[in-house]
């Protein structure tokens, strides 16, 4: 079989799944609020005029896969990019805060990493405390930074950016230590025979031996830094952004204004995660690996 017709086949079927569970949980949640609208309006209808019913609310428990599809499409492709209702204008200020974060947590995690392995009091005393940073929820931090921050006058993007830091750091930062330590004992032996220096050493072979692990881990990294940054648009009463648009369609009860956010941060988080997959592989090829 084709490789890609392999890979289509089951990614296809599953989500022909998902569509298919989602549209009878939809028919099953907003059935209740439907059957009280009909017997306040005294109607009866049959089971097919009421399952479309179900389907097509204004403001639904749940909403159908079809009505997501259609306000993703209106506030995507029919709104002028300006308007605070289109989804390309929110996710474009979501998205500078992510990548300001990811920037961030990456040269960070990095910095971290590189100390973890050569400084042993480092791992001794460091490696804990980061790994404990991130049994703190991040809806108990988020707000805890944004305040402390607009105390001393910084607000707008940095606030965001240090969220979406504090949860994008810590998969680099344990992918470089696993990386950088990944280089056989065997090879570092064979260094220490050619008289190379700890500077040599780790230039000429634990970068190279940590460059797939690092890409791996910035897969992680950037997903969770899109998380940090709508996360940290949430406390501060946002007037944009994906993490705004889930605001106000809570607040409003638009659920599928709600909804078609989520669905436009997925693919955000899809775009990131494939164009890092990109670079790795790119890296990998001009490092001289051979294409997958």
């Amino acid at each position: 079989m084709d490789p890609l017709r392999s890979k289509i086949i089951p990614v296809t079927s599953i989500l022909a799944g998902v569509v298919v569970l989602w549209y009878v949980f939809a028919v099953i949640l907003n059935a209740p609020f439907q059957r009280d609208l009909d017997q306040r309006a005294n109607e009866t209808p049959g089971t097919v005029e009421f399952i479309g019913k179900t389907l097509s609310q204004p403001k639904p428990t749940l909403p159908a896969p079809h009505q997501v599809a259609v306000n993703f499409f209106e506030n995507t492709f029919l709104r002028s990019i300006t308007s605070n209702r289109s989804l390309v204008y929110n996710a474009w200020v979501t998205l500078s805060s992510t990548l300001l974060g990811f920037a961030f947590g990456t040269a960070l995690g990095i910095v971290i990493a590189v100390g973890i392995v050569h400084v042993t009091t480092l791992d001794r005393s460091l490696m804990p405390w980061i790994i404990a940073s991130q049994t703190i929820p991040i809806l108990a931090v988020a707000p805890m930074i944004i305040v402390v921050l607009a105390a001393v006058g910084i607000t707008g993007l940095i606030p965001k950016a240090l969220i979406s830091t504090y949860l994008s750091f810590f998969p680099v930062a344990v992918g470089m230590v696993k990386g950088l330590r990944s280089p056989e004992l065997m090879h570092l032996d064979l260094m220490h025979t050619y008289n190379a220096s700890a500077s040599q050493t780790f230039w000429k072979l634990r970068v190279p031996a940590s460059v797939p692990f690092l890409f791996t881990s910035m897969k992680v990294a950037v997903a969770a830094s899109l998380v940090g940054a709508i996360v940290g648009e949430l406390p501060t009463g946002a007037v944009a952004g994906i993490g705004a648009k889930l605001l106000s369609g809570a607040y409003y009860s638009q659920t599928i204004d709600i909804w078609s956010a989520l669905v436009a941060g997925s693919i955000v988080a899809a775009l990131l995660v494939m164009v890092v997959g990109i670079a790795g592989r790119l890296a990998d090829r001009a490092m001289g690996g051979r294409p997958a």
